[in-house]
């Protein structure tokens, strides 16, 4: 009986612990963060929604997030796909990690950042290692602090990426040498 369990338990596939990025035909990376169901009450009974979060990123410095709504999951999911396509934006890294510690917020959402050693990987929760993994960042330590809401971290994880900038960018800004500062 006990090797019958055993045989039982290995022909059941093993579920993968998180999802990796799926490749789109741009050379981007999607990352399907949530989806949700929303029900409007009205005079007939109720009416089902879905909303879906979204994140993109070619993995070497540029991510973009949209929410999509529509009465299907697909449809809610290309809506939110296109939305990310367009608010793209461009971020500074150092090799693989990011060039300074920062604070991104919205919301009562505080994401912190510390940029990590070669080798450390990404140590972020849920939303946040979503946007890092498809930006393109290997190696970083992040916290969430106050609202765990999935839209909030990663609008608070996007503010605080756009926020860094590398030793090179704050030099020219300055008219100096990077070696000055």
């Amino acid at each position: 009986m006990a090797e019958e369990i055993k045989k039982s338990k290995q022909d059941k596939p093993q579920k993968p612990r998180r999802e990796k990025p799926v490749k789109i035909d741009d050379g981007l990376d999607k990352r399907l963060v949530s989806v949700r169901r929303v029900s409007k009450t009205v005079k007939g009974g109720r009416t089902m929604h879905f909303s879906a979060l979204v994140v993109i990123g070619d993995g070497k410095g540029n991510v973009g997030m949209g929410i999509g709504k529509a009465a299907e999951v697909p449809n809610a999911i290309d809506k939110a796909t296109v939305v990310a396509k367009k608010n793209m934006k461009k971020i500074s890294l150092n090799e693989n990690t990011i060039p300074h510690e920062t604070v991104g917020k919205f919301s009562s959402t505080k994401v912190l950042m510390i940029p990590a050693e070669e080798g450390h990987g990404v140590i972020a929760g849920g939303a946040a290692r979503a946007v890092l993994e498809v930006a393109g960042v290997k190696n970083i330590v992040t916290k969430i602090h106050g609202s765990t809401n999935r839209i909030n971290v990663v609008k608070a994880t996007i503010n605080g990426l756009t926020g860094l900038k590398t030793r090179e960018e704050i030099a020219s800004r300055r008219g100096k040498k990077p070696e000055e500062i």
